[in-house]
């Protein structure tokens, strides 16, 4: 939605997203770009397809767009998880 509005908001010829996620539990060991070391964590895979007669240029921006948008921002910041029985 947030890559949408971008391109709508800059008038470009972008006529749908698709994006495809895989989900995975990987060994932290084996996740050479993060700071667990041990234990298991979630490996997310994002695949995004943009339709439309875009140019490079705007291609690359608006996978720029992608990894700021509030969702991705949640998912790759420290979550706390609160809960409480009521």
């Amino acid at each position: 939605m947030t890559v949408a509005l971008y391109a709508r908001r800059k008038q470009w010829a972008l006529e749908a997203v698709t994006v495809r996620l895989r989900h995975s539990r990987i060994y932290a060991a084996d996740c050479e770009n993060c700071e667990t070391r041990e234990g298991k964590l979630d490996r997310i895979e994002r695949d995004i397809e943009l339709h439309g007669a875009l140019d490079d240029q705007q291609r690359t921006r608006l996978l720029e767009i992608a990894s700021k948008c509030p969702l991705h921002r949640t998912l790759t910041s420290e979550i706390d998880i609160r809960t409480r029985l009521t």
